[in-house]
């Protein structure tokens, strides 16, 4: 009979470690990593500040800043915070965006359009990257404004965000499709 339990208690004991679920595999780029320094009493002090996005390929995607006080701890922290900022949005069959779309941060502008499949991603900078880690293949986008790299990424995460598909719209509106 004990020894009943003690295998009981393993099974748990592996089924809580995570042996038979699967986390879904998350892509990370870097965008960019810069060196920022904070002058103090006793002199400058060097810290390195990274700009990661996180994202499944599949319609989930977030962006994460960090700093540390070196390149490798900042990566992680940027990487986590990322993941703490997922957001998700449709996709279409095409692994296109379903309509157009504008998303604003700052002074940045990110026009989005769907297009057909082949094309690719039309899109320049971060903008590329964060559309590359969220799964979609033919889109064109064009950034306007201010060329800061992360302002330019977070507003591609709102132009993502404002995306809504058919039955969305309809419930919001009350009507049957």
């Amino acid at each position: 009979m004990s020894s009943d339990l003690k295998q009981l208690n393993k099974v748990k004991k592996n089924s809580r470690r995570g042996s038979n679920l699967q986390e879904p595999k998350f892509v990370e780029r870097l965008i960019k990593i810069s060196r920022v320094s904070k002058v103090t009493k006793g002199g400058k002090k060097l810290s390195f500040r990274a700009i990661v996005v996180v994202g499944d390929e599949n319609g989930k995607v977030g962006v994460g800043v960090a700093k540390a006080d070196d390149v490798v701890n900042a990566f992680k922290k940027a990487k986590t915070d990322g993941r703490k900022n997922l957001i998700t949005f449709p996709i279409t069959k095409s692994l296109s965006i379903p309509h157009d779309v504008v998303g604003n941060f700052g002074a940045c502008n990110i026009i989005m359009r769907p297009s057909i499949e082949g094309s690719g991603v039309i899109a320049g900078g971060a903008v590329r990257i964060v559309l590359e880690v969220a799964g979609v293949k033919n889109v064109i986008a064009k950034q306007l404004g201010s060329n800061n790299l992360l302002n330019n990424a977070r507003a591609a995460i709102n132009a993502l965000q404002n995306l809504t598909t058919k039955s969305q719209v309809a419930k919001k509106r009350n009507i049957d499709l």
